[in-house]
């Protein structure tokens, strides 16, 4: 029987995976303008949810703790750099720029496993590990500059991911305050393009205006998955079932957006599903040798 911490983990993965075909509706309206309202929604979403679930008084012990609200505030600060990023990959039309940065999480978090959370790592997998990396590299090298964007997005989820395991109050409440310490921001952003011309006012009409509130639901639901289930699993198998979003995003990006597939992404994509391979090879050997 599966844990529900993997399958947690994988929900939210899957969810990520599609949700460029929601942002795309939203493309009339400025990427930063959207990340304003896709906070505050999530924050009205939290709201609802934790009256919901009556627990109120989980949120005001979490606020007295100054371990608790530094976690917090950095997940936040890192959070915000993810929806941002993301949000305008999508709607500039760099859908499969936004696959290759969580293609490199993997990278990045079984490294991260692997030296700071004692995590240990066969021969076998670090050979994935260096193949991987090799494929980041050589895609850098054909596109002629650093994929900035990709770092970006891929960087500040491996943070994100750091500063939540650190983090011990329940999924709901985590969200809710990273929310809510983000929100001055969220209001300034939604003032700012509204007043300029460039928000939901004018751009949106009818029943458009439910992809506002509908934002802050897609962000926390997958959200409330990623808490429940991240702090119960290996990190290095954290990032093992990430691939399955950044797969997700590069099947929308060709097959429904149109993006260009190039033969840089054709070289990407082998580097990464061959040491994809090797990793479960050397898990395997791994789970034989404890059997």
């Amino acid at each position: 029987m599966l844990k529900k911490g993997p399958l947690n983990v994988l929900a939210c993965y899957v969810a990520w995976g599609i949700l460029p075909l929601f942002w795309r509706y939203l493309k009339c309206v400025a990427s930063l303008g959207v990340l304003g309202y896709r906070i505050l929604f999530s924050v009205l979403f939290s709201v609802c949810f934790l009256t919901a679930v009556r627990r109120w008084d989980a949120v005001a012990a979490v606020l007295r703790d100054r371990r608790e609200m530094k976690w917090l505030a950095a997940a936040a600060a890192a959070v915000t750099v993810n929806w941002g990023g993301f949000i305008w990959a999508v709607n500039g039309g760099h859908v499969l720029d936004s696959s290759l940065a969580y293609y490199m999480y993997p990278i990045l978090s079984i490294l991260i496993g692997a030296v700071f959370c004692g995590e240990k790592l066969r021969p076998l997998q670090w050979a994935a590990v260096g193949l991987m990396a090799a494929g980041i590299a050589v895609t850098a090298a054909r596109y002629g500059q650093v994929p900035w964007l990709a770092f970006a997005i891929g960087g500040s989820f491996v943070l994100y991911g750091v500063f939540k395991r650190n983090v011990h109050c329940a999924a709901e409440v985590s969200l809710f305050v990273e929310g809510l310490l983000t929100s001055p921001l969220a209001l300034a952003l939604v003032l700012w393009y509204e007043l300029h011309g460039q928000g939901a006012v004018g751009q949106l009409h009818g029943a458009q205006w439910l992809l506002l509130p509908a934002a802050g639901v897609v962000t926390a639901l997958p959200l409330l998955f990623f808490s429940r289930g991240i702090r119960e699993i290996p990190y290095a198998l954290a990032g093992l079932l990430m691939l399955v979003n950044p797969t997700l995003q590069l099947l929308v990006g060709v097959f429904y957006l149109e993006e260009a597939f190039t033969a840089t992404h054709a070289v990407l994509f082998a580097f990464i599903w061959g040491g994809l391979a090797l990793y479960l090879a050397g898990s395997l050997l791994q789970s034989r040798e404890k059997a």
